[in-house]
């Protein structure tokens, strides 16, 4: 077992013995179930930042990939040299495409099997390198020349599944906490902090999101792309107010 997996399972101890409401000092009341043929996109009306953006987001994964294929977490694009994505990989691994194609294109060696807990992602871009953020641990980095296709206008941003209009990469699991920035490349710190030796979720109170970005909480059932970063970037969900669930990196409580 990774040292990740040993620090989710600290955290669920840490929970159940310091009683969820006393452990977690910022509270997650919900989060977003996604499968098969489920959608949450944007296409934003104007560019942004091209160059300095980060995301943020809970996942909790609900199967892994037995043979080829992708599960998104997110993506903007329609194909080839306008994709930026970050997906599950057919080996269970994160992979990581930006800018032009398969020539910026970077895969983890790790391994991410877990189904069974909440883990943190973080993605900081910014001087052209793109630095991927497991609680709160840097994992991997690349260098990505030029541009990359999130906050670009036109283009279509999906969370959860693709962008564009395509359809069997949806991620089957859960995500909650969703933060898409805009001009600001922000360490994990923001979004998270250590306390007892466990990574967990903090009020991101003071984000500044610039013109696309976005904070995504999932608290209005029947709106579900509502976005909560004052900014009125909603996204356009096909999902039901089912898709709505406790279940939540602070464990409901």
């Amino acid at each position: 077992m990774g040292v990740f997996q040993n620090n989710l399972l600290a955290g669920a101890a840490a929970a159940a013995s310091a009683g969820g409401g006393a452990f977690y000092d910022f509270q997650i009341e919900q989060s977003l179930r996604i499968g098969s043929g489920d959608t949450l996109r944007r296409t934003p009306s104007s560019d942004g930042n091209l160059t300095v953006w980060t995301f943020s987001a809970w996942i909790k994964r609900a199967q892994l990939f037995d043979s080829g294929g992708q599960y998104q977490v997110l993506e903007s694009g329609a194909s080839g040299n306008q994709d930026t994505r970050l997906f599950y990989g057919f080996n269970s691994s994160h992979a990581w495409q930006a800018s032009s194609g398969n020539s910026n294109y970077g895969a983890t060696t790790e391994l991410f099997r877990d189904t069974g807990g909440w883990s943190h992602f973080v993605i900081k871009h910014t001087g052209g390198v793109s630095t991927i953020y497991l609680n709160g641990t840097s994992f991997h980095t690349w260098s990505i020349s030029g541009n990359t296709a999130i906050n670009k206008s036109g283009l279509v941003h999906g969370i959860g599944c693709r962008g564009g209009s395509g359809s069997g990469a949806e991620l089957q699991g859960y995500m909650a906490e969703v933060h898409l920035v805009d001009g600001t490349a922000y360490d994990p710190t923001q979004f998270g902090e250590s306390k007892n030796g466990v990574w967990i979720p903090k009020d991101p109170s003071g984000t500044s999101y610039g013109t696309n970005g976005v904070y995504l909480k999932f608290e209005n059932a029947s709106d579900l792309g509502n976005d909560s970063s004052g900014n009125n970037n909603d996204y356009t969900s096909n999902m039901g107010a089912d898709h709505q669930v406790l279940d939540s990196p602070t464990f409901g409580s």
